[in-house]
C-alpha cells in the first residue's frame, strides 16, 4: 500500500509524503511524488490512529456483558471514529460478572476478530472509594486485594493492562506495587485520597490518575486533594474526558497548560449507549442510564454523569476548536501519550517506519474519511 497527502502528521508537524505500508507496518516514510500511490488524499491531514484507554463499550455493548459478538462488532465499527487501538473498559460488578467479563475479552483475543487492536483491560473497580464512586455501583465496591486480583488476572488470561483504583484503600499500598511489578499500569481516580497518599502511591508505582476532575477529591488551596496533584505533578499522566460536559473547554484548556504536550491523556469513557439510535434501555453496572441533549449518560433519574457518548474525532475537534489547546498537544493526546502511557509506543501512536500501520485520515471538520488498521482500510 502507497498513500500520500500534503498533510501528514510526522515528529509532531504536517509534511508532504508518502506512507508505504506492507503487512500491517509502515516500511517507508518517503517525498510526496516518490512511487506511484494506490490512494492520493490531497491535502487531507493524515494523523496516527486513535487510542482509547478507558472507554466501556459502544453499539449497544457494554465489556461487562461478555458477549464475544458485541465486542468483535465494537471492534469492527470503532475506526468509524479514528480509533486504531483500545483497551475495553470494565465497571464495577461483583466477582462472577467480572469474571465472565475478562474471560470473554481473552477468548475474543485469543480467537481472533478484526478492527481495532485489543490492546488489553482497562480495570475501573471494584477498589474504589464510597464517596467518590460516581456511577460505579457500591454493591459492588470491594477493598482491594492483591490474591483476588491475581484471579482477574488469570481470568483475562494476562490481558490487564490498567486498574484503576482508590489508593487510600489499598493497604501499604501492596495492590499498587504487585500491579507496577507485574506490568499493570495503576491510574488512581474514585477516591478521596489526600495530595500525601497520592504523592505516597505514586512513590509506590502509580503512573497516572483517571477522568482528572471527575470522581475524586476536589483543590482547595490548603487541601489541594487528587485534582492538586494531577495538575502539580510534571511526571504523572493523566485523563481527560473531552466531551466539553464532564469538563467545560476552559476546565480542558487549564489541564492541558498543566500537563503540556507529553502526559495528557484523551478518553472517552464511552457507554454502550455511543452509537445507537434514540430510545431504548441502557446499563451500566445494572443501573439504567440516560442520555440528555449535552450528549452526557447519567444514571436515570439523576444528574450523576456515568460516562460519555463522545467519539474521539469529535473529542479532538473540541479540544483544538473550543478549548483552544494547540494542535500537537491535542494530537499527541489521543495517540502517542496513550501509547507512551501503556508502553506500547515502539508500534503505536506515531507514524514512522516500522510502527504499525494505524492511520485515520480527517476532513478539516474532524470528520473521518479512512481508517487503516494494521494496514487494512476499514471505511
Amino acid at each position: 500500500m502507497v498513500i500520500q497527502s500534503t498533510r501528514i502528521w510526522i515528529a509532531g508537524q504536517f509534511l508532504a509524503a508518502q506512507l508505504v505500508a506492507e503487512n500491517g507496518k509502515i516500511t517507508g516514510v518517503l517525498p510526496a511524488g516518490t512511487r506511484p500511490v494506490d490512494q492520493d488524499y490531497g491535502d487531507r491531514r493524515i494523523l496516527p490512529g486513535f487510542l482509547d484507554v478507558h472507554t466501556h463499550g459502544a453499539y449497544g455493548f457494554d465489556t461487562n456483558d461478555a458477549r464475544p459478538e458485541g465486542l468483535r462488532e465494537w471492534m469492527r465499527r470503532i475506526p468509524e471514529e479514528g480509533v486504531t487501538a483500545i483497551l475495553p473498559t470494565t465497571v464495577t460488578q461483583l466477582p462472577e460478572v467480572l469474571t465472565a467479563a475478562l474471560r470473554n475479552v481473552a477468548t475474543v483475543v485469543r480467537e481472533g476478530y478484526e478492527g481495532a487492536e485489543i490492546l488489553g483491560v482497562h480495570f475501573e473497580g471494584p477498589y474504589l472509594d464510597m464517596e467518590y464512586k460516581g456511577a460505579q455501583p457500591p454493591e459492588a465496591i470491594a477493598e482491594p486485594s492483591v490474591e483476588q486480583f491475581r484471579k482477574y488476572q488469570d481470568a483475562a488470561e494476562g490481558l490487564i493492562r490498567c486498574i484503576t483504583l482508590a489508593p487510600e484503600h489499598d493497604r501499604e499500598y501492596a495492590l499498587i506495587r504487585y500491579c507496577r511489578e507485574n506490568g499493570v499500569v495503576v491510574s488512581m481516580g474514585h477516591s478521596r485520597a489526600t495530595y500525601e497518599q497520592a504523592l505516597l502511591a505514586i512513590a509506590n508505582g502509580a503512573a497516572g490518575m483517571t477522568h482528572v476532575f471527575n470522581a475524586m477529591s476536589g483543590f482547595h488551596p490548603r487541601n489541594p486533594g487528587l485534582i492538586g496533584a494531577a495538575l502539580r505533578m510534571r511526571d504523572i499522566y493523566g485523563e481527560i474526558i473531552c466531551d466539553g460536559v464532564h469538563s467545560v473547554p476552559s476546565v480542558l484548556n487549564s489541564f492541558f497548560q498543566a500537563k503540556g504536550r507529553s502526559l495528557a491523556v484523551m478518553v472517552t469513557d464511552s457507554l454502550c449507549v455511543k452509537h445507537c439510535p434514540p430510545g431504548g434501555v441502557f446499563f451500566l453496572g445494572g443501573h439504567e442510564i440516560e442520555v440528555g441533549e449535552d450528549g452526557a449518560a447519567r444514571l436515570a433519574g439523576t444528574d450523576t454523569i456515568a460516562g460519555s457518548t463522545l467519539s474521539m474525532n469529535r473529542g479532538l475537534k473540541i479540544l483544538v476548536e473550543d478549548a483552544l489547546v494547540p494542535f500537537d498537544a491535542a494530537v499527541n493526546s489521543c495517540t502517542l501519550n496513550p501509547a507512551r502511557y501503556l508502553g506500547v509506543d515502539n508500534r503505536k501512536g506515531r507514524i514512522a517506519a516500522g510502527c504499525d500501520a494505524d492511520l485515520v485520515v480527517l476532513e478539516d471538520d474532524y470528520e473521518v474519511c479512512q481508517t487503516f488498521c494494521r494496514g487494512k482500510a476499514m471505511l
